[in-house]
């Protein structure tokens, strides 16, 4: 008598295609998200230590201040670098309450934090989030440089979330917490042939 085994599911289940299911949840790409991520991560220790070991960003903002300022300046025709002027108002908002002098702090260790994250591999998803989200700012504040590359690599890392760190903290964190690596719950179905057997 053969058996068919379903997971126990309430509704239809719409599947990813097959390489979007190795790359995002098969613990064998881990491999190459260890890639990825140390390579990221490396990235983030070194901007980050240019900032540590600079006191314009840590001693007073003047380097984020001045940074923010060249945003928000405006051409003789009346445009910016900044290209909304949503976001614009907000970098003058920020300037204007002097928060350069402890956002300065927070840019350079938090690019720390987010490289090391992502160099041992502890809270991958998190860690690529927030440092997707730091380069979506600095882009948004018009600066280009590498923040497009770096900011489509931190969004796949946030896909990747259940096996980017899975050769990394992550194995023993996300279990420690009851994340991701738990079998699915099977139950067995018969067929309507071996129902009227």
């Amino acid at each position: 008598m053969t058996q068919i085994k379903v997971p126990i599911s309430h509704g239809h289940i719409v599947q990813e295609p097959a390489f979007a299911r190795f790359l995002f949840s098969d613990k064998r790409a881990a491999w190459l998200w260890l890639v990825v991520r140390v390579w990221l991560g490396v990235q983030w220790v070194e901007a980050s230590l240019h900032k540590i070991g600079n006191p314009a960003w840590v001693d007073g903002g003047t380097a984020l201040k001045g940074f923010w300022e060249g945003a928000v300046k405006l051409s003789p025709t009346g445009t910016s670098s900044v290209a909304f002027d949503w976001y614009r108002a907000f970098l003058n908002f920020l300037l204007a309450n002097g928060s350069y002098i402890w956002f300065g702090k927070v840019v350079a260790y938090g690019e720390l934090l987010l490289g090391v994250a992502l160099i041992v591999g502890a809270f991958v998803g998190v860690a690529a989030f927030f440092g997707a989200f730091m380069n979506w700012n600095f882009i948004m504040a018009g600066t280009a440089s590498s923040n497009g590359l770096l900011l489509v690599l931190a969004v796949l890392l946030v896909l990747a979330w259940k096996v980017a760190g899975y050769v990394g903290a992550d194995f023993y964190l996300l279990r420690w917490i009851g994340v991701p690596w738990k079998t699915d719950e099977v139950t067995t179905v018969k067929t309507k042939q071996q129902l009227a057997q």
